[in-house]
């Protein structure tokens, strides 16, 4: 026991408010003089009992300090003593109050920030939403803190401790959110160049720097209503250190990102990282030397919350990591030789958005990739090499003169890639292409634009844009798109150097998820449908006869599944060429939404094959209605657990088309390629 200890007993059941907090310092301070003169003839316990004996009631210890019988008797009269249930209560009401104030302020500044950047005067009006909760909780925030309390000394020891806290997460709230903002904020500018960039990375991790103000503010004004409870001996010098403790860290910061920005590629993330340590070493220190002047209970062991923290921290962490780019595959790709192909004229129309390839060539082929699945990540080097040399000895075996990819070219999902980075690996990919030269088309798959990834789906169409022809000269990414559903609805015109069309074919989006959820797959909509109509309408007029196409697109349509249920009950209304449905339980992942895409396909009768990537283990060829259904070959190592090891469904498909607008359709194995360059195909010749 001390004279802090007797000072409480005695005034247990006097109430506390900043008018008796004088008379608690008055008593503590008489006592401690008291102590001072026995302590020097006895030890501390014999002090503490002679004192006890003397001095051990109220009225006592009172008159000791200079007050009379009177005043003592006022003290007992007070009513309306807060205890401390009470006080929980009180507070309680007043944190959630604080919270959704904190969390409708930052709402509403993010819509603004967010209107001013995209120039959006919708989210100027989104925006006064939470602005109005906002005011409504600051205005109960500023009637609760009006009201005045006589505190039991019981509940005011307790406000001391809640104070303790608040003050300890006040501090880390600021230096910590001080930390995460400009490490985050280095990560941005170190690995994007251009303003836009910049600012679309920026608000993609708007989240984390929402989830920092809250916390700030929270705590700030936590602080400032307990101030109004209770009288805070450390307030001074707590004052002091946090001045101190923002300007080193906003300081140190900024140093942390002038030096990490100004250094090479190879040394940015090590030197960052030795920021984050030393920094972290610093915050320790303070936190043993410095923090205990400031507080009663410097440290205190809640292995909840450290454990909470510590999974916070690693997670958040994680996820930065899994957002960057990795550039680890380019010297791979630098070193990529040009694969021999003829040179074949292709020109783009501004008005209508499409591609023309002209050729005199006998045959004109087509090498059709899918699911190709780059992790784009340090964890998936191995695998995107694996994948990307697959590609090369596809297109040098083949040597096509147009590559289509049918979708999942990239693989963000974090789990099985270790990362949640689209960006990048699509720029390599491009880059991979660009040195192979052959010109290539993209349609969208279900895993390109995730919504975990880096790059939103508008995001990935401006990146595709940026290298497409105009920069790239191989790929044929259209600069404008019809007005449908999807990201890249496009078609490509493959006609005769005399302007003869050969065939037309229609890159679609088969969408990824409907209703944004996961596995719930999308389909080709109506919209898309009377697109493609209207475009073999407008071609047979203008070819006066009916015109030759292919439809590309990611995932089965219906038709898919009716053509190989017909096929297994040997049905003569299908024809097999080549294949199996080998994904487990005979799987066929189309959606359980029809699209009118086929049918309005048998209707037109220009449409003589279709293809799809999707399910990564199918490669079967059927003919039904007297269109082709065609699983392309895929490339994947990565999606599919013990997928690298299958060899069997792996490769790409060689679409030949002939002068005559025959075609063939010929699956090309990696497993079957012999070391040499050329291999024998079978031909079979369809009309």
């Amino acid at each position: 026991m001390n004279i802090d200890n007797i000072v409480n007993e005695l005034l247990i059941k006097i109430p506390y408010s900043k008018k008796y907090q004088d008379i608690r310092n008055k008593i503590k301070k008489a006592l401690e003089e008291e102590y001072k003169k026995y302590i020097e003839k006895n030890n501390h316990l014999t002090t503490i009992t002679i004192i006890l004996k003397k001095y051990g009631t109220l009225e006592k210890a009172a008159l000791l300090a200079g007050y009379n019988q009177d005043e003592i008797y006022r003290w007992k009269q007070e009513e309306n003593i807060t205890n401390y249930d009470t006080f929980k209560k009180i507070f309680k009401k007043e944190k959630r109050n604080i919270n959704l104030f904190s969390i409708f302020i930052i709402i509403t500044i993010t819509y603004i920030i967010s209107s001013i950047i995209y120039t959006s005067i919708k989210n100027i009006i989104i925006a006064i939403i939470p602005f109005i909760l906002a005011s409504i909780y600051l205005k109960k925030i500023i009637t609760n803190v009006k009201k005045t309390y006589n505190y039991s000394f019981e509940a005011y020891d307790e406000i001391q401790q809640i104070e303790d806290k608040y003050h300890k997460k006040e501090i880390n709230a600021i230096l910590l959110g001080i930390a995460t903002f400009s490490i985050t904020l280095t990560i941005i500018l170190i690995t994007n160049t251009r303003k836009a960039e910049i600012i679309s990375r920026i608000m993609s991790n708007i989240t984390i720097i929402e989830i920092i103000l809250i916390c700030i503010i929270k705590n700030i004004i936590i602080n400032k209503t307990l101030k109004q409870k209770i009288e805070n001996n450390y307030e001074k010098e707590y004052k002091k250190q946090l001045k101190k403790l923002t300007i080193f860290s906003i300081i140190y910061w900024g140093i942390s990102l002038i030096t990490t920005y100004l250094l090479k590629n190879k040394m940015r993330l090590i030197i960052l990282a030795i920021f984050i340590a030393l920094y972290m070493t610093i915050y320790v220190i303070y936190i043993i030397k410095a923090r205990k002047k400031i507080v009663r209970k410097n440290i205190t062991i809640n292995k909840k919350r450290i454990l909470i923290t510590t999974i916070l921290i690693i997670g958040i962490s994680f996820y930065q990591i899994m957002k960057l780019d990795s550039w680890i595959l380019q010297p791979y790709i630098n070193s990529v030789k040009t694969v021999n192909t003829e040179h074949l004229d292709i020109k783009y129309d501004d008005a209508t958005g499409t591609y023309t390839i002209y050729t005199n060539k006998e045959d004109f082929k087509i090498l059709q990739l899918t699911d190709i699945h780059l992790g784009g990540s340090n964890f998936t080097y191995m695998k995107d090499i694996k994948a990307l040399h697959s590609v090369y000895r596809l297109i040098e075996t083949t040597k096509p003169d147009l590559v289509i990819v049918t979708g999942d070219l990239v693989f963000p999902l974090g789990v099985m890639s270790m990362s949640f980075n689209n960006s990048a690996p699509i720029m390599q990919f491009a880059s991979y292409m660009r040195n192979i030269g052959v010109p290539w088309v993209f349609a969208y798959g279900n895993h390109d634009t995730e919504s975990l990834a880096t790059l939103t789906k508008k995001e990935v169409d401006e990146l595709f844009k940026m290298l497409s022809y105009k920069n790239s000269k191989n790929l044929l990414y259209p600069y404008k798109q019809p007005n449908i559903t999807g990201r890249n609805n496009q078609m490509i015109e493959i006609r005769k150097e005399n302007d003869e069309l050969i065939q037309a074919l229609f890159i679609m989006d088969s969408n990824s998820y409907y209703e944004d959820v996961m596995n719930n797959y999308d389909y080709i909509h109506d919209d898309q449908v009377e697109w493609y109509k209207k475009q073999i309408i407008k071609l047979t007029e203008k070819e006066e006869k009916n015109v030759d196409s292919m439809i590309f697109f990611h995932m089965p349509i219906n038709e898919y599944q009716t053509a190989y249920d017909l096929y297994k009950q040997n049905s003569k209304e299908v024809e097999y060429y080549y294949g199996e449905i080998e994904e487990e339980n005979e799987n066929i992942s189309d959606s359980k939404y029809h699209s009118k895409l086929f049918e309005t396909a048998v209707e037109l009768g220009s449409t003589k094959a279709i293809f799809c990537g999707h399910d990564h283990l199918n490669n079967i060829s059927l003919t039904y209605k007297g269109i082709r259904l065609t699983y392309g070959l895929s490339i994947d190592y990565l999606a599919y657990p013990g997928i690298e090891e299958k060899t069997n469904q792996r490769g790409g498909t060689l679409i030949t088309i002939h002068e005559d607008k025959t075609f063939e359709i010929t699956p090309i194995k990696l497993k079957n390629l012999p070391l040499e360059k050329t291999i024998k195909i079978s031909k079979e010749k369809v009309k």
